[in-house]
């Protein structure tokens, strides 16, 4: 008991108040840009990021601070690992294609089928903390629903308790769906930014491939596979090769 009572006295402090350097750091940072010193206020948001904190908001605004500063690829970084965690925010959206328009490579999106279209703008238009909630309330009030299905004595009030059932099993169904997908991605960070200001796309994994085609920084790729030091990528018009690591970094 005294060792426990001594490890709470010790540690939680200490995390408390590394919480309220953290929110220090952060006003900080921001006051750092607002007075246009962008290359501390980058340090700063890093130095944040470095502790394991990490949110859509941060992200945006340090990709903010490196668009300010010049730094496109870091811009465009971050603002992706903003919209990650926040895909459905018009803000980091509108950033995003306006610092795509420093890109020197452009590549046309495939056009996708209705239904998939239609499923990944659902998927999007809440966070994955978002979509769990909803999963979760409508599993608790689909219970509550069909208890009034099995024990409500008025006909009318256990039919319209058996269809609520049913409406909330299936949002609950699509909602953790949806949680899933977005949780999916944020784990797998299969999306890179291409860093080298020049890099030619190769046939197979090795310097002796065959030079498919050139593409530029900043634009962002799939990561499909990986081998040894090099990456296979595929890019929004469908063209696939492979890249040495080092010349992309990772969503």
């Amino acid at each position: 008991m005294k060792h426990t009572f001594l490890f709470f006295m010790l540690v939680v402090p200490g995390f408390l108040m590394a919480q309220e350097t953290n929110e220090q750091l952060w006003d900080k940072a921001n006051n750092l840009y607002t007075t246009e010193e962008y290359q501390q206020a980058i340090s700063v948001y890093e130095q944040i990021l470095s502790s394991g904190e990490e949110s859509a908001k941060l992200y945006f605004n340090l990709g903010n601070a490196y668009f300010k500063n010049g730094n496109i690829n870091n811009a465009i970084l971050n603002y992706e690992r903003a919209k990650l965690l926040a895909p459905n925010d018009e803000d980091i959206e509108f950033n995003i294609l306006f610092a795509n328009q420093s890109v020197v490579t452009s590549a046309e999106v495939l056009s996708k089928p209705f239904f998939l279209r239609w499923k990944e703008s659902a998927t999007n238009f809440f966070t994955v903390n978002t979509w769990s909630v909803f999963s979760i309330s409508a599993f608790v009030l689909f219970i509550f629903a069909f208890g009034f299905f099995l024990f409500g004595k008025n006909i009318s009030l256990r039919k319209i308790s058996f269809w609520t059932g049913i409406l909330l099993i299936i949002f609950s169904v699509f909602s953790y769906s949806f949680a899933g997908i977005q949780k999916k991605r944020i784990e797998n960070r299969n999306q890179a930014i291409v860093f080298c200001s020049r890099a030619t796309v190769k046939s197979a994994p090795s310097e002796t491939g065959t030079d498919l085609f050139i593409i530029y920084e900043g634009l962002k790729v799939e990561i499909t596979d990986s081998l040894n030091s090099w990456k296979e990528i595929k890019l929004s018009d469908g063209n696939i090769g492979w890249l040495p690591e080092s010349c992309i970094v990772t969503i």
